[in-house]
């Protein structure tokens, strides 16, 4: 015999596990948001040098 569906419950399952998913892809790409500002902030000192003499070029 085959059992009685549990339509609610199956459905209450599928929305937990979307929801997981979503959260686990949101707190990916804020590691990888934040992995990039650290990043970009190291590498900002040595551009900003670089593009201080460019950006008086251009104010001329």
């Amino acid at each position: 015999m085959a059992r009685k569906p549990n339509y609610s419950f199956e459905r209450r399952q599928r929305e937990l596990a979307k929801a997981e998913k979503k959260a686990a892809r949101l707190e990916a790409k804020a590691r990888k948001r934040e992995q990039r500002a650290a990043q970009g902030a190291a590498g900002e000192s040595d551009d900003e040098a670089e593009e201080s003499p460019s950006t008086a070029d251009e104010a001329e």
